[in-house]
């Protein structure tokens, strides 16, 4: 186990443990003692069906729907809703390579086994329906890997949720996803100082994470974010200024293995595993009432690529987001980001 301040809730707010017990993984796997770091805003009503689950991205945490998402001004309103953020296996917070310790030291650091998305969604069905008693949920919602997570739902427990947003995500990832995100990987595990995943620090991977990160400075921000100079209503002076403040920070802080665990999930995530390589199929099992919400100037997860998914998804529309900062808009750094995702999200939540 490796003690990374990053990952303490100085930084990430509260939130709490809970074990869902052991885990069987989809690759043959187990995680003796999965636990997940859930975070929950307003009041779960007698009935049980108020219900919203969230899902985190890659890198991400409950903290970014607390500060952006979630609010008694935002659709995702906390007096109205019981809303749950379940960060995901692997993201720092729930059991993860890097925290792996007790019943878990076993698959601790390089020996953490395969994760997929349908892992993630299992566990959190497990979560909801013992630990809250919530056999029926208003919404499921997330971004990106959120976003795969969300259709990992509609496929498999299409009977558990009423309604169903995925925002800037596809069901089955594509071959260039799939490529850029080895070469994340690459920029990661290529650094002498990652050391096979038996590092002592991430600190002692600071070269790969910033090969990382400037990986995601070129697919993360869309070209129009680059060249419009959009950096410098962030407070930076010149790009390389933005990259040192914003993006090296933000991914060196992180643990390797963990990003490496995320990763492996993006890659495979692909929900015609359900239905023998048959996306129209696994797609067909939706019965939720869904938005499919891309962003425009998304470079991982096109318009395209959305909409022909949207397309065989029933009782689904395609409601596009416009954003010059293309998937990582994800952030709500651009003030009419929010706007959007709240007037589609009101609108689905609206539609019975």
């Amino acid at each position: 186990m490796i003690d990374n301040p990053y990952y303490r809730h100085e930084f990430h707010g509260d939130y709490e443990l809970i074990s869902i017990g052991r885990l069987e993984l989809e690759e043959g796997g187990v995680i003796p003692d999965c636990q997940l770091a859930v975070a929950t805003f307003g009041t779960l009503n007698a009935e049980k069906d108020n219900a919203i689950l969230v899902t985190t991205w890659y890198s991400g945490t409950h903290q970014i729907f607390r500060d952006v998402y979630i609010g008694p001004e935002r659709a995702l309103n906390p007096e109205k809703y019981f809303i749950v953020v379940v960060n995901q296996i692997g993201n720092g917070l729930s059991t993860s390579p890097h925290n792996a310790s007790g019943a878990n030291v076993s698959i601790a650091m390089s020996k953490f086994p395969h994760v997929r998305i349908g892992d993630d969604v299992v566990a959190q069905e497990r979560l909801l329906r013992e630990h809250f008693g919530i056999e029926q949920l208003e919404l499921v919602v997330g971004g990106s890997m959120g976003a795969q997570q969300t259709y990992e739902w509609m496929v498999r427990y299409p009977a558990r949720l009423k309604r169903a947003a995925p925002i800037a995500g596809t069901a089955q990832n594509t071959p260039h996803d799939f490529l850029y995100t080895k070469a994340l990987v690459e920029a990661i595990t290529s650094d002498p100082g990652f050391n096979g995943g038996e590092y002592s620090s991430n600190a002692d991977v600071v070269d790969g994470l910033k090969r990382h990160a400037g990986i995601w400075a070129v697919m993360g921000f869309s070209t129009e974010f680059w060249k419009q100079e959009v950096w410098q209503a962030l407070g930076f002076d010149t790009k390389e200024a933005f990259m040192e403040g914003f993006l090296e920070p933000y991914f060196t802080a992180m643990d390797p293995n963990d990003l490496l665990c995320m990763a492996w999930k993006w890659q495979h995530g692909d929900v015609t595993r359900h239905t023998g390589g048959d996306l129209a199929a696994a797609l067909g099992r939706n019965t939720a009432v869904t938005r499919v919400m891309p962003i425009n100037e998304d470079m991982f997860f096109p318009v395209r690529d959305c909409e022909a998914e949207q397309k065989l998804t029933p009782r689904s529309e395609l409601r596009v987001i416009d954003d010059v900062l293309g998937h990582l808009a994800l952030f709500g750094v651009a003030p009419t980001y929010i706007g959007q995702v709240d007037k589609y999200l009101n609108e689905l939540l609206a539609d019975s």
